[in-house]
């Protein structure tokens, strides 16, 4: 489980920000809040500004229901009735309603008088308070306005005093808001001109409290570059060691290798044992889009861990900044260049004390700058390589430690099917195997999840979706037919493992081989086969199928790249061992476009007469194979169109001619292996069980650089006949079958 002290934590805001942006937020609600309460008011009720004699009548007349008077301005505010008016809509209306009343009034009889009715005097009706009512507002200075609403004690009157903070709150508010838009403004364009300035400062990330999780422990497969690593570290660690022997420290390590090798991984494990600061950068971070800012960097970068020495500093991929100089198709006098210069200027340029060390990666040092890579700079140059079979052992327990495997999981068998993995392929190889258990949702991985994930990763996911017709399914059947027998048949050619005509990738059908052992030089004897057997598909075509098809193309292409690398690089025609079309590396083109043909045209037509008769003598040699044996052709492609799939003993006895034979005895076979894949479920239910789990297992079972496997359950070691190692198929064109 990760660490959860270096999981990123959010990032927290700035207090001075937040009180600031809090004061804003009220002062903005309290003017929006005091808008809205004034609209309110003016819509519920008119307001009339009246003068002082107005306001004074409608006190008299008794039209005023309250009045607030403000002491500090002289104010005076509050409600009222207008004044009603002879004619007014309001005073019409009041006179034709008491009018029909009098009139209504005077049918009836008086009780005691026995005369008829009298009837309302409007000249006495209190018309005062006709109509709505309406806010006001007037001015009354003076002491009066007291004398006057004493003399109409049913009024109710209030008075307030003056405030001296609400008024200067009130004057300072817009002068206040104005501000903090100021303040706001200005800080982003101080934020602004920073990023600016900050544009030569370097972007490499320090990590001296929070060092990477990796360890050499680690890092597996590459067992002699991380004792060269271990050995800096130990520099930086104890320099009076060497020092006492007049040794100098080595000033820069340069890590080469193809990618996924685990260069990066093998700097992380420096940064996490070093016990110094580690300052690491991308070459890409160099390179902005102003000029100088490149140089600024370096200079910055290289005064930071001078300052923090003894230090290491770590540059990814520094083919980005480190490409040899020359003007190229770009001009030479770029941006890329100046970097490039003041890095050189800059590890040149150490003084005698600074125990500073740059370790750099990169997949292609064959294109970096010679000045970079002498003595002085990059002492040394550590390879890491892909790993041989021991190696991808090691590799594949540091994948699998956290992973249950089943008890049938052979990693000394799956390292010896991966030949040509780099670390990084054996890591995706194990999660997909993972990914694959979870999808089916069972417990344990167990070896055919690691199969199936082996052939996803070298040929592709299988297209169970794509439906191919009878006569292409045909076509490839004979194919991939042709290229199994002739590999079969061939004594310098790799074995045969498994054939299939279901699609992968962009594979049609594939054939799987299995060197007996890792690879470091190819001879001219090995060759050949293969060249016949890249020929076997196209024969098989020619003589089964009734056309030739584009199946073949992949398959050409790569024998006619064998054929031309045989007779220009290798030496091994009867052109002699000299080497044809070398590099010229021009000044003035790039370094990938220097390549010019040194050779007279004379030369040019030998060379593609000798790849072409070593083209022919591959096609002659797998035709003569498959026309002496038409029948067991017929026989394979009729059982790989019956079952798609051909492999293991199946598979050996196919290419044996002896299938009749197999299907005899195949119904044992199939109950054997059904047999051990049931005792293999079982193993692992009971290592699924965590109570069986923590009884079966003793003290000492456990291996700690493996996976976790109870001693009980272990795996055996795999005979001579199950070990064997897979190669990777042909890649496809479009429509093409891969080998």
């Amino acid at each position: 489980m990760a660490d959860k002290s270096k999981i990123p934590q959010p990032q927290q805001p700035n207090p001075r920000t937040t009180i600031i942006s809090v004061l804003l937020f009220f002062l903005v609600a309290f003017f929006v809040g005091q808008q809205f309460f004034n609209m309110s008011n003016a819509e519920a009720k008119p307001t009339d500004n009246l003068i002082t004699s107005e306001f004074v009548q409608a006190v008299e007349q008794g039209r005023v229901t309250d009045v607030v008077y403000n002491a500090g301005d002289g104010t005076v505010s509050g409600t009222y009735y207008p004044a009603v008016t002879a004619g007014s809509s309001a005073a019409d209306a009041y006179n034709g309603a008491f009018k029909a009343l009098n009139a209504k009034v005077g049918t009836l009889q008086d009780a005691s008088t026995k005369e008829p009715a009298a009837g309302i005097d409007l000249e006495t009706v209190d018309v005062t308070r006709l109509g709505s009512e309406h806010n006001f507002t007037s001015t009354y200075t003076g002491a009066a306005i007291y004398d006057l609403m004493a003399a109409h004690p049913d009024i109710p009157f209030q008075v307030t005093l003056p405030s001296a903070f609400g008024d200067i709150l009130l004057s300072l508010l817009p002068i206040l808001l104005i501000g903090v838009m100021l303040f706001i403004l200005f800080s982003q364009m101080q934020k602004a001109n920073n990023s600016q300035m900050n544009f030569g400062k370097a972007k490499a990330q320090k990590s001296q409290e929070e060092r990477p999780d990796v360890k050499f422990d680690d890092v597996a497969g590459v067992d002699e570059a991380v004792e060269e690593m271990k050995e800096i570290k130990d520099f930086l660690a104890n320099p009076a060691k060497y020092q006492s022997m007049g040794a100098k420290i080595p000033r820069g390590c340069l890590l080469v290798g193809p990618p996924g090798t685990g260069k990066t991984l093998l700097a992380k494990a420096v940064a996490g044992e070093a016990g110094v600061p580690f300052f690491s950068i991308s070459g890409s971070d160099f390179v902005e889009m102003f000029v100088g800012v490149g140089a600024s960097r370096v200079r910055d970068l290289f005064k930071q861990a001078k300052e923090a020495s003894p230090s290491i500093i770590f540059i990814d991929e520094i083919d980005a900044v480190g490409r040899q100089r020359g003007t190229g198709l770009g001009g030479g006098h770029d941006e890329r260049e100046q970097t490039l210069n003041q890095l050189l200027v800059e590890m040149d340029g150490f003084d005698k004390n600074d125990s500073v060390v740059l370790i750099a990666a990169t997949n292609r040092a064959d294109v970096l700058d010679p000045a970079l890579l002498r003595p002085g700079r990059f002492d040394r140059q550590i390879v890491v390589d892909t790993p041989d079979v021991k190696g991808r052992e090691k590799i594949l327990k540091v994948h699998s430690q956290d992973k249950p495997l089943g008890s049938d999981v052979d990693l000394a068998k799956v390292a010896k099917l991966t030949p040509g993995f780099t670390g990084a392929d054996l890591a995706n190889l194990m999660n997909e195997s993972a990914l694959l258990t979870a999808r089916r949702g069972k417990k344990i991985i167990t070896q055919q999840e690691v199969s199936e994930s082996m052939e996803r990763v070298i040929a592709g996911p299988e297209r169970k979706g794509r439906v191919l017709d009878e006569r292409t399914k045909h076509t490839i059947a004979y194919h991939e037919s042709g290229h199994a027998l002739v590999g079969h048949l061939l004594s310098h050619a790799d074995p045969v493992h498994k054939i299939s005509i279901i699609s992968r990738g962009r594979a049609l059908g594939y054939t799987l081989s299995i060197p007996a052992e890792d690879k470091v030089l190819n001879s001219l004897s090995e060759m050949r086969d293969d060249l016949a057997v890249f020929m076997g598909g196209r024969v098989a075509e020619e003589i089964f199928c009734d056309d030739i098809t584009t199946g073949a193309s992949n398959d050409l292409e790569r024998a006619s790249k064998m054929a031309r690398a045989i007779v220009t690089q290798y030496g091994m025609s009867p052109l002699g061992t000299q080497v044809f079309g070398q590099p010229t590396h021009e000044v003035f083109l790039g370094r990938d476009y220097g390549n010019t043909q040194d050779y007279s045209e004379e030369t040019a037509r030998r060379i593609d007469e000798e790849v072409a008769r070593i083209m022919k003598e591959a096609h002659d040699r797998a035709h003569e194979i498959l026309e002496a044996h038409k029948d067991q052709m017929d026989l394979m492609a009729s059982v790989l169109l019956e079952r798609e799939t051909v492999e293991g003993e199946a598979c050996e006895a196919l290419l044996n001619n002896e299938w009749d034979e197999y299907l005899k005895h195949e119904d044992e076979i199939l109950a054997r292996k059904e047999a051990e894949e049931k005792a293999a479920r079982e193993r692992d239910e009971q290592l699924a069980d965590p109570n069986w789990r923590d009884a079966a297992v003793e003290p000492g079972d456990q291996d700690p650089n493996g996976p976790y496997r109870p001693a009980a359950v272990s795996a055996e070691a795999p005979t001579s006949e199950q070990a064997g190692v897979e190669t990777r198929p042909d890649e496809g064109d479009g429509g093409e079958q891969g080998r």
